[in-house]
């Protein structure tokens, strides 16, 4: 049984360009370099890219967090690293969820202390209780209370193929 769907493809789709506006506006202009989170922004980032009219270029981190279970083992481990420097660059950090905002914070840190010209996030979805000082300069979506999966987010690695956001039970994760 595929999961109930929450937020359409249709909105997904429209919500994607307008992020892409909102960015193109927002940020320095010049060049990009847009770094997304692997594996669960890999879905959004893509189409994202697509829709921003400048210059840019991708790279990507490989983080862990959660495993295969649907809540934070509360330490963040990178399993793949940047392939290029940042150094003087301007920045976008993609990220699919912000959730208790460990990882998102634990990323900046990182990505600030190589220097970048300027650093920027964007994330798919982020929670309502995640906390003040999380800096998130662009959503997509607040993110509902049920577990998530669907455009690029996973529940033991299943539905990232799904084109729109789903809901499962925990237990069925």
């Amino acid at each position: 049984m595929l999961p109930k769907e929450i937020i359409s493809t249709a909105a997904i789709a429209r919500r994607v360009a307008e992020l892409s506006k909102e960015i193109d506006g927002r940020l320095p202009p010049g060049p990009l370099t847009v770094v997304g989170v692997l594996r669960g922004a890999f879905m959004f980032m893509a189409d994202l890219v697509r829709a921003i009219p400048r210059p840019l270029t991708c790279d990507f981190l490989g983080v862990r967090s959660y495993g295969d279970a649907t809540v934070s083992s509360g330490v963040v481990e990178i399993t793949s690293d940047l392939a290029s420097p940042i150094d003087g660059r301007h920045v976008l950090l993609i990220e699919d969820i912000a959730d208790t905002g460990l990882t998102l914070r634990y990323l900046q840190d990182l990505l600030l202390a190589r220097h970048p010209a300027s650093l920027h996030t964007c994330v798919l979805l982020a929670k309502p209780t995640l906390p003040a000082s999380i800096k998130i300069d662009f959503v997509g979506f607040e993110a509902p209370t049920a577990f998530v999966v669907g455009y690029g987010l996973d529940a033991a690695q299943l539905y990232r193929n799904l084109p729109y956001i789903g809901a499962i039970e925990p237990s069925k994760a």
